[in-house]
This record gives C-alpha cells, structure tokens and sequence, in this order.
C-alpha cells in the first residue's frame, strides 16, 4: 500500500512537471509569434484625410504648399508661392525615427517633375540640410527632365563631361542618388501623370531599391565600395552624408508638383 502511494505520488509530479514545462514552451511560443507579428506589421504615415505626424524639416508645421487633396499628400507649386515663407520645404514624417524597415509609398510626377525620399535623415545640424545628410531615392521625370530644365553647367560641375546635358544614371529615378545607379534593364517607369510605387528595404547587410514590384538596386551601406563612391562623387566633402544609422522618413520639395499615397513602414 506504501509502495502505491509513493508511485502515485511520483506519478503526479512527474506529470505537473510535464504540463509545466510544455506550458513554459508554449508561452515562449506564442511570445516569438507575437513579436514576429509586430515586426510584420505596417504602420502607415499617411491616412488619407490628415497630416498628423508631417512637419517641416527642422520646423514645427507643414511648409505651405503641402496639402491633403483628394486622400493625396500633395505639393502644390502655385499654392506654396502664394505665401509669403522663406524655409524650406523638404518634409518629414517627424513621430519616430527608424533605423532597420522596408519603406513602401506610391507617388505620380508632372512633366518635368523632381523629387525623392530621404530616409536616416537628422534635424539641427549646422550648415546641412538634407539632400548633405540623407541618401535619397531619386525620383524624377527621366523622359522630359533635360528637355525642360538645363543641366550642362551642373553636370560639368560634377564632373560629367560626356553628355553633360543630359540626365545622367546616377541622377535618375530609382536610383540611390549621386551613389548608385538603378538597372536601366529592370527599371519599369510609367509615364508622367500615372502612379508608381516604389519600396527601399534597409539593412546593414544590404539596401534594396525597389520601382513598380521590380528589385532594380542593391548595395551594401557603409561597405569599402560605399566609402569609395563617396569619397569620390558629389558627396566627398559632406562630413554627415549617410553617417546614420537611424533617422526620419522625408520627402523632398524641389519646385515642382508632386503627388504621394499609400505610404507606410515595416520595422525590420
């Protein structure tokens, strides 16, 4: 009879201690599930209806010219003229700063059209704006920009002497502005007045440039090559040029109309 209460008892142990540790897995199960599920989550910095979260850079409000029409984040040339502002007017999505995601958004030029996407951007450093402290996802009107806008001084000026008047590769849409040029191959680029999407996926191992669901870029930040080219392009003498590693999402104003969507973030 002592015998069986013993066995009995070791029996129940043996099995609370079961059901215990298969509690203890499944709750470290569903925690990695969880956080699996978080990182794969979108945040989206645009809802279509407000600003809420976009600001000037290094400033506290939209700069005129940035509106909601139509569920668009907008620029609007003839608007931002009518009023009397002497700031820039590159913006950015000012609520949080990210280091590791991949960044989707849709966007539509005019004809003639200029823009890009700074990502890693930093506010407040003396004599630098972001175009010297961002790298940037070119976007602009590769058919028609050279035929509107004259481009032979500027690109002498860098050194571009075989066609200086005409867009250059590294200097077109999708490319990895003054960096990295974009595979002409693979590019698929609507004309002016249609939508476009593109994504960039950063990580420290590698940066994916993405144009209408086509990989069309990689590189590798902060690599040997990546010094070389800037140290030896348009951005030689600019000391904070991709130096961080986390920053603010940013759309650039360069005087032209220019139309944005869909525009979210996934952490990496």
């Amino acid at each position: 009879m002592k015998f069986l209460i013993t066995f009995f008892t070791m029996t129940l142990v043996l099995f609370s201690c079961k059901q215990n540790t298969k509690s203890k897995a499944d709750s470290k199960s569903e925690t990695a599930q969880e956080s699996k599920a978080k990182t794969d989550e979108w945040i989206y910095l645009f809802d279509g209806v407000s600003t809420n979260g976009w600001r000037a850079y290094n400033g506290d409000s939209l700069p005129p010219g940035w509106t909601v029409k139509d569920s668009v984040l907008t620029f609007d040339t003839q608007l931002g003229l009518e009023q009397d502002y002497t700031g820039g007017k590159d913006i950015i999505y000012g609520l949080e700063e990210f280091d590791n995601f991949e960044f989707y958004v849709e966007w539509k030029l005019p004809e003639g059209g200029n823009s890009g996407i700074f990502y890693h951007l930093k506010e407040h450093i003396p004599n630098a704006g972001p175009p010297v402290i961002s790298p940037e996802y070119q976007l602009i009107d590769d058919e028609n920009y050279a035929k509107i806008h004259d481009l032979t001084q500027y690109n002498l000026s860098l050194g571009h002497t075989e066609n200086p008047a005409e867009l250059q590769p590294l200097q077109q849409t999708a490319s990895d502005y003054a960096m990295h040029v974009a595979d002409p191959e693979k590019k698929v680029l609507y004309p002016v007045g249609q939508w476009n999407s593109s994504k960039i996926v950063f990580t420290p191992e590698r940066v994916e440039h993405w144009l209408n669901g086509k990989k069309v870029l990689s590189f590798v930040p902060w690599s040997d090559e990546w010094y070389e080219k800037k140290n030896s392009g348009k951005w030689k003498d600019a000391e904070h040029y991709g130096r961080y590693k986390s920053g603010y999402i940013g759309f650039q104003d360069h005087s032209s109309p220019i139309w944005f969507k869909n525009i979210k973030i996934k952490k990496l």
